[in-house]
């Protein structure tokens, strides 16, 4: 029973302590608001103790596991001499700006890459679905495709394309090293990425494409606007994946020539025999990687507890 508060203020507190089990008393606090029980509250300082004990015991894991490689690493014969080539304070100055600017043509490749490795997978993987004997030639050549390049080493193809192409002499084809690179890159990496656009396709249920047919949807609308968007939310997180790879990748562009980060770094190297740059590259690109990785992990786990809880198809 509902009471307004002008009507009774005691027949309201009668009626909240008869839904509380009688006049007990047991609905005395029930205006104060949610109290957890004495159990509860037990079981919520467990679990923070707990989590307290498993974060020290992994802090000094942690430093423990540190402090033993620091002391491996410098109570080795080679250190002061590997120290002095690799770990160089006065030419990792000296290489950090050329390698950035050298590292600015990585992200740019990356970006311009990875949208057409995106736009060609899909094209490769939409082929090779496709249904009907007339598209048969059409689903043998993206297969073809797919086989070639992925089971051709990444090197052997940027050999090709960038050392093979400009010795054709092709009139109107660009002998650029930068594009030849990007071109190779998007040849190779697209066959991975059609391949998982292609599993995301298949992993749909026969009955959605069915249910958008009976509900007067053609072919062509049932996988744009049913299949599709399913198929690319399920495999984000690999597709992400393949794309960090990409991101690694862009380095071996240098074999033609073009002044990347790795370059950069190699052009140093040659002139002052000191391999401080390299490590200040690597280290660049890593600092580039972390941060996709880290939200591939994030764009992982979110999907997984939207699964597990149903708010995926």
């Amino acid at each position: 029973m509902t009471v307004t508060k002008d009507e009774s203020g005691r027949e309201g507190a009668d009626d909240k302590d008869d839904l509380s089990g009688g006049g007990d008393g047991a609905g005395d606090g029930a205006g104060d608001g949610y109290a957890p029980s004495q159990r509860r509250q037990e079981r919520e300082r467990y679990r923070r103790a707990r989590a307290r004990r498993a974060t020290a015991i992994a802090a000094l894991s942690t430093l423990v596991t540190g402090v033993a490689l620091y002391f491996v690493v410098v109570g080795a014969p080679g250190w002061p001499r590997t120290k002095e080539t690799f770990f160089n304070g006065q030419y990792a100055r000296e290489a950090l700006p050329k390698v950035l600017e050298g590292l600015w043509l990585n992200v740019r490749l990356l970006l311009v890459c990875g949208t057409a490795v995106l736009v060609l997978g899909m094209l490769i993987a939409v082929a090779r679905t496709l249904r009907g004997p007339v598209f048969f030639p059409l689903r043998v050549l993206a297969a073809a495709y797919t086989d070639f390049f992925r089971g051709l080493p990444l090197i052997i193809n940027l050999m090709i394309v960038v050392l093979g192409v400009p010795a054709l002499r092709l009139q109107g084809v660009t002998v650029d090293p930068v594009l030849l690179g990007g071109a190779a890159l998007t040849l190779t990496y697209s066959a991975y990425v059609a391949e998982v656009f292609r599993a995301g396709i298949e992993s749909v249920h026969p009955s959605q494409r069915a249910a958008a047919r009976s509900l007067g949807l053609s072919n062509r609308q049932a996988l744009r606007y049913v299949v599709l968007p399913q198929a690319v939310r399920r495999q984000v997180p690999p597709l992400l994946n393949d794309l960090v790879s990409l991101q690694k990748d862009t380095g071996l562009v240098s074999i033609g020539g073009a002044i990347d980060a790795v370059r950069a770094a190699d052009i140093i190297v040659g002139r002052s025999l000191n391999y401080t740059p390299y490590i200040v590259a690597g280290l660049l690109f890593v600092a580039l990687t972390i941060p996709m990785t880290r939200f591939t992990d994030w764009v992982t786990a979110r999907m997984d507890r939207q699964r597990a809880q149903g708010g995926t198809t």
